[in-house]
């Protein structure tokens, strides 16, 4: 019988937790956790998008999506506004503040990679980096 450390599922599958806890942590002054960031992470790559577009994208249940939403609108880092074309849909934009918001935790997500991937050099992270986009891509 294999040990826990010979399943890469397991070992993916701890570090991913403590990626999670360690960037929670950085966040906890904010108010705001990894599922908030990961909201605005992809709010600064498109021009705005429906709720269940970030349900579909981010993989989070429909009903998580309103509260995150509802959390980043009240401190003015997203806000919801017309769809063009549906006036009865809305879309989340990311707000000037969101953005500055986002700039700043870009550092912060920085250094908690850093740390986590201490282990290895520029290469080794370049190559991890490049196999599990590979993997994420074949499963999105």
């Amino acid at each position: 019988m294999l040990g826990l450390q010979a399943d890469t599922g397991y070992l993916l599958y701890r570090l991913g937790l403590r990626s999670g806890q360690l960037f929670n942590a950085a966040l906890q002054e904010s108010g705001l956790r990894l599922r908030h960031h990961a909201v605005l992470r992809y709010l600064g790559t498109v021009e705005g998008a429906l709720q269940r577009e970030l349900s579909t994208r981010l993989g989070y249940d429909p009903s998580a999506i309103v509260g995150l939403v509802d959390d980043l609108e009240r401190l003015a880092l997203v806000e919801r506004r017309p769809a063009p074309g549906d006036r009865r849909s809305r879309i989340v934009v990311l707000t000037d503040t969101g953005r500055g918001f986002l700039k700043d935790t870009d550092v912060t997500s920085r250094r908690v990679t850093d740390g986590l991937l201490a282990p290895l050099d520029v290469d080794e992270r370049a190559t991890l980096h490049a196999l599990l986009s590979r993997v994420n891509d074949e499963h999105a």
